[in-house]
């Protein structure tokens, strides 16, 4: 095999989008190379529309490479490509539950992550500092100083975009709790949040959780004290090639434990009325999100990419067969998430 013959990206390790695609990529045993940034320039690359992590060089509709960088799509786009040791679940309801919390960990849990590691000084100077050396660390102390400090301020600037501000911090800080202890429970009954085999939430949860539990130090001590399991399946996590998963291993929808639906109610309280508000912010042209989550203000900016998430989550969800929608609908009803399909 060449080097042409395997997926090209850039990514970096504090990307949690970059950590989910490459646990994807090993569990699946897709092969890749990692590129860095002066690769991407040297060979003359394309560059995406919008500057994210981790960017895909992909054949195109006309056999041109382009950049592709959504992480969701990139993985339907390899299952239907590239059969075997499949992530996403044979069963249509077991996939469309899949999916959503995979949107409830990229779009909600990526909230916790920006906001510890942007807010808290210890997280700031670590990640200030490392983030411009996983772009390469052969650079002067000087440059790498300068690089640190319009870093934070950038990306402490954007906070507002994910919705961290004075108001809603503490909000992101509980869930964030609620969150750990609920996948801790889940942990201990079984491997995977689906079973005994990796689903596309369980990359998509890692991927946060990299961050969350190994790296930003306040986030991290909290994720020891109190989900011990949780901090030990990351690092599993992180290369499951050597896993021999069957069909089997996937647990029936209605076999699932009472902690799954655990995982979903969370989502209910705090993803749902989020992903709502903003949608409908958009879609009346409003210039502020504005809605309650646990009883507590929630304000932030628009989000548009997010009512592009709700749209695809109701395609999904209404291109399931009747028998297989009543699944769902009696795995969701009285978590709060069924309202996102009312």
């Amino acid at each position: 095999m060449t080097s042409e013959d395997r997926l090209a990206l850039s990514g970096a390790p504090g990307s949690p989008y970059t950590r989910k695609m490459l646990a994807y990529l090993r569990y699946r045993r897709i092969p890749y190379r990692l590129i860095s940034p002066a690769d991407v320039t040297r060979q003359g690359l394309p560059r995406p529309k919008v500057q994210l992590l981790p960017t895909f060089y992909l054949p195109g509709a006309n056999g041109a490479l382009e950049a592709v960088t959504d992480s969701t799509p990139l993985i339907r786009r390899f299952e239907a490509e590239r059969p075997g040791r499949e992530a996403i679940p044979a069963d249509p309801a077991l996939a469309f539950l899949d999916e959503l919390l995979e949107d409830y960990a990229d779009e909600w849990l990526t909230k916790a992550m920006f906001h510890y590691r942007w807010t808290y000084r210890s997280d700031i100077d670590k990640a200030a500092t490392a983030l411009p050396a996983w772009r390469g660390w052969s650079i002067p102390d000087e440059t790498l100083r300068d690089l640190a400090v319009s870093i934070a301020e950038r990306q402490i600037g954007r906070l507002s975009v994910v919705g961290s501000n004075a108001l809603t911090g503490p909000v992101i800080e509980a869930a964030y709790r609620r969150f750990l202890t609920a996948l801790e429970a889940h942990l201990s009954v079984q491997p995977f949040v689906l079973g005994a085999r990796p689903a596309t939430c369980d990359f998509a949860l890692f991927g946060q959780l990299t961050q969350l539990t190994q790296f930003d130090p306040t986030p991290t001590a909290l994720a020891q004290e109190i989900a011990p399991r949780v901090c030990a399946w990351v690092s599993v996590m992180e290369d499951l090639s050597g896993l021999e998963p069957s069909a089997a291993d996937w647990r029936a929808l209605e076999d699932q434990p009472p902690t799954l639906r655990a995982l979903f109610t969370e989502a209910g309280r705090t993803y749902v009325p989020v992903m709502l508000a903003n949608a409908a912010a958009l879609a009346q042209g409003a210039t502020e999100v504005v809605c309650e989550v646990e009883g507590q203000s929630w304000r932030q900016a628009p989000f548009p990419y997010q009512a592009k998430c709700i749209a695809w989550l109701r395609q999904s969800y209404s291109g399931l067969t009747d028998a297989d929608r009543d699944r769902v609908e009696a795995c969701l009803a009285g978590t709060g998430c069924e309202v996102l399909f009312a």
